[in-house]
């Protein structure tokens, strides 16, 4: 049996708040496919890599966390300092959070499929002149 809550905590807490992307290759399937479109792990790895980059600090905070199944639901927020470039945004300095909630589908005990609702406006208003 597979533990995918534990795998999700492994992912939100190493590969997004430590930036240990590696993890990446063992937490997802080869054919990962996630909204808004990317496919496999190293455009998922990639996409870490960009807010990591404008978002030296970011730390997730998973709020809820539920499951059955092959899916699980996850709610959670980051804050973090904008630091870096973003999205052809120069580093502001500013503090910024964001929350979201994302449904994840499991395959042979591996991420595979990722829907995410997040409010992408609100950052970049935050870091907007």
């Amino acid at each position: 049996m597979y533990d995918h809550q534990a795998a999700l905590r492994q992912l939100y807490e190493e590969g997004f708040n430590q930036g240990r992307l590696e993890l990446l290759e063992h937490l997802c399937t080869s054919d990962f496919l996630a909204a808004p479109g990317d496919k496999g792990v190293a455009a998922f790895a990639q996409g870490v890599a960009a807010l990591r980059a404008g978002f030296p600090d970011v730390r997730f905070d998973i709020e809820d966390m539920f499951g059955a199944s092959d899916r699980v639901a996850v709610r959670w927020r980051f804050e973090a300092t904008h630091a870096g470039m973003f999205q052809g945004h120069a580093a502001t300095g500013r503090r910024v959070s964001q929350t979201a909630n994302v449904i994840y589908q499991f395959k042979e005990g591996k991420i595979w499929r990722a829907w995410i609702q997040v409010d992408r406006l609100g950052l970049l208003q935050q870091i907007s002149p």
